[in-house]
């Protein structure tokens, strides 16, 4: 679904990502860490084709990437300002379905229908700036997904939320993936989420130019608890291993 060949990213002079090489399966959920500031939002924005890879190709389901690719969704952190606050909910998560040319009432009902899914039940009518910060990024998520994307980047989605909420939202990704299958790479700083979220996780170097210094496959059960499986030996297992890499990159002994 995703390929990367030896990827090169820059901003002007400064280089950001060197020789990235990556391919993603239809239907993965890869998380990507890193120190802060080693290129891991460069890397989502040029997958997305919002910037041009100076170096290398990026191919998604078998097409260059030369813009923004079709059936690509991506939720952001900061989900105040990637929601319309004078439309309402329904309409927020529906504004995708526009543009395949649907009928407003078959929109509705697909908004509708996704909102139930991600617990947003009853919300339709209301608009984002009514909503509690959890919810609000909920909205954005079921926007996200009301199309039915072939890929899916999320760029820190729940960097900034409280801890019960943030475990919330974990758990919803994971059902979402197992129901969808939707092949997704989801950037995050915190080494726990990336293991319980992900099927693989990739660890940045720190920049200036990035490039990937451990690609670990994750392995536990697909159906997953924040209570049993942030207690099996497997889980701290693999979060002392990517917690070692990411520690080496940063400098820390």
């Amino acid at each position: 679904m995703l390929r990367l060949d030896a990827v090169g990213q820059r901003y002007g002079d400064h280089p950001v990502l060197r020789d990235l090489t990556l391919t993603v399966p239809d239907g993965q959920l890869l998380c990507v860490v890193g120190p802060s500031g080693c290129g891991k939002s460069t890397l989502l924005r040029t997958i997305a084709g919002l910037l041009p890879a100076r170096e290398g190709t990026v191919t998604v389901d078998g097409t260059p990437v030369n813009g923004v690719p079709d059936r690509l969704a991506v939720v952001f952190q900061d989900y105040g300002r990637s929601l319309y606050p004078w439309l309402t909910v329904r309409d927020n998560v529906a504004l995708p379905l526009r543009r395949r040319g649907l009928r407003r009432a078959e929109r509705r009902a697909a908004a509708d229908r996704i909102l139930e899914r991600v617990g947003l039940t009853g919300t339709a009518r209301r608009h984002p700036w009514q909503l509690s910060g959890g919810m609000q990024q909920r909205v954005a998520i079921a926007r996200a997904l009301v199309c039915r994307p072939s890929l899916l980047l999320m760029d820190e989605p729940f960097g900034s939320l409280d801890a019960q909420t943030r475990e919330d939202l974990e758990d919803l990704l994971r059902e979402a993936h197992r129901t969808d299958g939707t092949t997704t790479v989801f950037v995050t700083h915190d080494i726990d989420e990336s293991v319980y979220v992900g099927d693989r996780v990739v660890v940045l170097s720190p920049g200036p130019a990035a490039h990937v210094v451990l690609d670990l496959p994750v392995g536990l059960p697909e159906r997953r608890d924040q209570i049993t499986t942030r207690a099996l030996p497997g889980f701290v297992s693999l979060r002392a291993t990517v917690g070692r890499a990411v520690r080496r990159t940063d400098g820390r002994p």
